[in-house]
């Protein structure tokens, strides 16, 4: 079965990549599976030109089929922050917990009227014949009040979805899967990748 490379070495996020594509008629591993070590600066300025980038390098070192993501939050009281820079947020080493408490401060007395948010996930495809493909989808919510959930990664425990009174860190991940915008994102590029295995 042919290997799709993609690009991450959060072990949350190849799992839930894993889940979604379970049904891919290729096999997908992660960089550490690859045995590939390689940093890519995400300087772009939008989340599809850093998943773009990422794809790119890792495709010209593997040789392989490669699959990036770039996702972070949006929250428009904070003028879009902290964007394409979530993961770097407060530094990169700078645990979640930390990002979260420090950004429930900033909100702290916001209205919920103006506590509202997004989660952004763009996905590209790299083909060793130079070929890109890339998708994007979202997430509505609110920011939380305080810190809620087990599960998910990131700032899923701040990431409050009305409809279900839970934030994303409450969900069980096949819940998560299903609305969540990485979770559809990775659907959309599940049926371009369907369509371009067909075309072969």
């Amino acid at each position: 079965m042919e290997k799709i490379i993609f690009a991450t070495k959060n072990i949350g996020k190849i799992k839930e990549v894993k889940a979604i594509l379970a049904d891919l008629p290729f096999e997908i591993i992660s960089m550490q599976e690859a045995d590939i070590d390689i940093e890519v600066i995400e300087d772009g300025e939008t989340f599809t030109q850093n998943a773009l980038k990422k794809a790119t390098e890792l495709a010209r070192v593997s040789g392989k089929i490669t699959l990036a993501d770039d996702s972070g939050l949006e929250i428009d009281f904070l003028d879009k922050q902290p964007g394409v820079h979530s993961a770097r947020y407060l530094g990169e080493q700078t645990p979640y917990s930390q990002k979260n408490n420090h950004i429930l401060q900033l909100m702290q007395n916001v209205p919920d009227e103006n506590r509202t948010a997004r989660f952004v996930c763009a996905i590209a495809a790299v083909f060793p014949s130079g070929k890109t493909l890339t998708t994007i989808d979202t997430i509505e919510g609110m920011i939380a009040h305080e810190i809620k959930g087990e599960n998910g990664f990131g700032y899923d425990p701040i990431f409050f979805v009305p409809e279900l009174q839970k934030t994303t860190a409450e969900l069980s991940p096949e819940q998560k899967n299903t609305i969540s915008h990485r979770g559809k994102a990775l659907k959309k590029m599940k049926d371009l990748l369907k369509k371009e295995e067909a075309q072969q």
